[in-house]
């Protein structure tokens, strides 16, 4: 009896053992949370990286839809993304005379491997200028149109003491109605809207996407997926140091389009001509001023075009001729008003060296392009050293 007694005694004390680590675990749960909650400390989280210690910086910013294959991933931490790149952490040399390059996928090198990208053909040339320095140049290219999205690299390069900004650009970067859509600058509300407000950018913001982080969002259970990223980020550092693969490149693709619709609209903007106030000349010229003293190139970046049916009336997919020549006549007017420092390179490079886009080039074709870009430099710096 005395047996049955004790059971039914111990019983009892081991579910209320239970409970109370249960509650403490609970209570503990919901302290960590609030911390986070409190602290925000994703933005710290993303600048503790093992690239440029325990492997290399990568080369260009992370991106890409099949980690598995490609060691990288998309994700939405800026600090993170851009202390995974060989850029973070490293004195500049006092030989370096340092070239950044933004801009859209065509500068990042969309189904190009890193060794063939703008960034790495430049550098390949091993130049020295005329005062003495090394040019070499970094990619900080993000595969998306759209000048805001520039402009927050822009903003950010800065921090890497650059002596020149690199900016190709394209017509399909300057809608207003598309210069907020990338998830990119959804996910940091934030620091776009500083960057909106410092320069008193005239865009419409749409309310349901620009947001904020919500109350759950800012738990760690809400935040999980963005931790994860950060975490993962570093872990194919591992793949990519031993394999030098950024970028899952198939073997066959779409190519461009050639043969084109007969639609004469440009972001259902009819002819005959574009309206100034519907592009942003002014995100441009926002970027110009917060590089200050620095000078920056701006470029109008290759394109293919078409030889194919409704040729007279489209260059490619992208752009209806009226609307494309209002631009370069745009832009010439801007630049020239404005003392920017512009080349127009639209139709510098052989359709052939075009691959699945209008704007996304062979190997061959950004060898070129580079080539053009070094001239450029070479020649700015002759001139104004």
């Amino acid at each position: 009896m005395l047996s049955n007694n004790t059971s039914a005694i111990q019983k009892p004390d081991k579910d209320r053992t239970a409970l109370v680590i249960a509650g403490k675990a609970l209570v503990l749960f919901a302290f960590l949370n609030f911390l986070f909650f409190i602290w925000n400390p994703l933005p710290a989280l993303g600048r503790i990286s093992a690239y440029n210690k325990l492997f290399p910086g990568r080369v260009r910013l992370p991106y890409g839809d099949n980690p598995q294959s490609s060691y990288n991933l998309s994700l939405f931490n800026l600090n993170a993304m851009l202390a995974s790149h060989e850029l973070w952490g490293s004195e500049k040399p006092q030989d370096e005379f340092r070239v950044i390059l933004i801009g859209d996928s065509a500068t990042w090198g969309f189904l190009l491997p890193p060794e063939d990208t703008l960034s790495a053909y430049i550098n390949e040339e091993n130049i020295k200028l005329p005062h003495g320095k090394r040019l070499h140049a970094y990619n900080l290219g993000y595969p998306v149109m759209s000048l805001t999205k520039d402009l927050l690299f822009l903003d950010r390069a800065l921090q890497f003491n650059p002596d020149m900004i690199i900016w190709p650009v394209t017509l399909e970067s300057f809608p207003k109605d598309k210069l907020l859509f990338p998830p990119l600058l959804q996910n940091n509300p934030e620091a776009v809207l500083d960057l909106l407000s410092r320069y008193n950018l005239d865009l419409e913001i749409p309310t349901d996407e620009f947001e904020g982080a919500s109350l759950w969002d800012r738990t760690i259970t809400g935040a999980r997926r963005s931790l994860a990223d950060i975490v993962r980020l570093q872990l194919y550092g591992v793949m990519w140091a031993a394999t030098g693969i950024d970028q899952e490149i198939p073997d066959t693709f779409t190519p461009r389009m050639e043969d084109l619709p007969e639609d004469l609209n440009f972001h259902e903007i009819p002819p005959p001509q574009l309206d100034e106030e519907q592009l942003a000349f002014d995100v441009l010229n926002a970027g110009i001023e917060r590089a200050g003293n620095i000078p920056v190139l701006i470029l109008n970046e290759p394109m293919f075009v078409s030889q194919g049916v409704n040729s007279e009336l489209r260059y490619n997919f992208y752009y209806p001729r009226w609307a494309f020549d209002d631009f370069r006549e745009m832009m010439s007017e801007q630049s020239e008003a404005k003392k920017w420092n512009y080349y127009d390179f639209w139709n510098a490079i052989p359709a052939a060296e075009f691959t699945n886009s209008a704007i996304h080039m062979t190997p061959e074709g950004t060898r070129q392009f580079a080539g053009m870009i070094t001239d450029v430099i070479l020649e700015f710096v002759s001139e104004n050293q």
